[in-house]
């Protein structure tokens, strides 16, 4: 069963922002930005996109899909590294083009492909007029060369 999602185009921006209608605005590319966090800690894990088949997917399933921009395929988020996320809730942002997904990590809790707990190991600074990355410490979760191989 795929879930067919309202066309945006036939509501008012008053009906869009304050309706119970749910009309994703999917951008040019088909895809609408979701923001993945953990429920009970509210950490951000990850940023990624949907499409309407994975979006559906995900509401249909309760399990998070996205879509692989760089494999340009739909991505079960922990199928091979059993790391999945099982939605809590899913929210729209006021004109329904950004998703925020709260979402139980399963398996060693480890959103991230690096083998963290998030994707957002790294803080940016600015010395003396230069932008560098500094680690912020999270742990490794698991080894990605044990589970994806390379």
């Amino acid at each position: 069963m795929t879930i067919s999602f309202a066309d945006p185009k036939s509501f008012d921006h008053t009906e869009l922002e304050e309706g119970t209608t749910f009309a994703p605005r999917f951008d040019a590319n088909g895809l609408l930005t979701v923001v993945t966090t953990e429920d009970g800690t509210n950490d951000i894990l990850m940023v990624a996109h949907m499409n309407a088949e994975t979006l559906s997917l995900t509401l249909e399933t309760g399990i998070a899909h996205y879509w692989s921009r760089s494999r340009k395929a739909v991505w079960k988020k922990g199928e091979t590294s059993g790391e999945l996320q099982e939605v809590v809730e899913l929210r729209t942002d006021c004109d329904q083009d950004c998703l925020v997904m709260v979402v139980r990590q399963t398996g060693r809790g480890a959103a991230c492909h690096t083998g963290r707990k998030s994707c957002f190991y790294r803080r940016v600074l600015n010395e003396q007029g230069q932008a560098r990355l500094e680690d912020t410490g999270l742990p490794r979760l698991f080894d990605p060369k044990d589970v994806y191989g390379g």
